[in-house]
């Protein structure tokens, strides 16, 4: 009696990797997080972090062919980012 393993079938070579989409979505999701800080950062502050997140984005849309499973990183990294410059400028700096 033969037995049968059971096996993954094979990715089809022109499927689509979802990480990418994934990271996009990441991306949109933290641009409203940079745009929302607009009332209770400097507008200096703003300038520069909508500077970043537009960075950020420029790499995200190069790596989306080149390296889809880090894109989703990059969204991490921006959103890391904007917690990294808003919360301590909230506490230690006062902004309101």
């Amino acid at each position: 009696m033969l037995s049968r393993r059971r096996t993954r079938p094979a990715p089809r070579p022109d499927a689509a990797d979802p990480w990418p989409f994934v990271g996009m979505v990441g991306m949109a999701t933290t641009f409203f997080l940079y745009a929302a800080s607009a009332p209770f950062t400097p507008w200096w502050v703003q300038a520069l972090m909508l500077v970043w997140w537009a960075l950020c984005l420029l790499v995200a849309s190069a790596w989306f062919t080149l390296h889809p499973r880090w894109v989703p990183w990059v969204a991490v990294v921006s959103a890391l980012s904007w917690f990294a410059v808003v919360v301590p400028g909230g506490i230690w700096l006062g902004w309101e």
